[in-house]
């Protein structure tokens, strides 16, 4: 299939850019099903200051699959145990309603997880449960 010529306007700058037949093609193979809304130089300046940014903040940005949603980590608070005293940090801020643990003392005192979450087939075997059927 043979692609024509298309004038897009950017959307940062506002001029008129050409894209062409070959690049068309190119997005096609590769199954992209949007055009280009930047002409070239305006997505270069982009993509060299996200760059610019990453080598700014020291932080690797891994986009929307990481973890943490390719922000940056969550904030750390101080926290004191109430369990053992020790110093520890937590994800959220303390507000001294309700008792802040360390993840020794959380890891012993939190509730077991209800049944079915975590048990793999050797645990469903050994307590005769039948092998789900897939």
């Amino acid at each position: 299939m043979a692609f024509a010529d298309k004038q897009i306007t950017c959307r940062d700058c506002g001029n008129n850019f050409t894209f062409t037949g070959g690049e068309q093609e190119f997005y096609a193979s590769k199954g992209l099903l949007n055009e280009p809304t930047r002409c070239p130089s305006c997505r270069s300046a982009r993509r060299q200051s996200q760059n610019s940014m990453e080598a700014a903040d020291g932080y690797v940005r891994y986009g929307n699959f990481a973890s943490f949603g390719g922000k940056t980590p969550r904030q750390m608070h101080p926290a004191t145990c109430a369990e053992c005293g020790q110093m520890t940090e937590v994800p959220f801020v303390p507000r001294g309603e309700r008792p802040v643990y360390c993840s020794n003392c959380y890891n012993k005192i939190k509730p077991p997880a209800p049944r079915g979450e975590g048990e793999n087939d050797r645990e469903r075997e050994r307590a005769g449960a039948p092998r789900p059927r897939l």
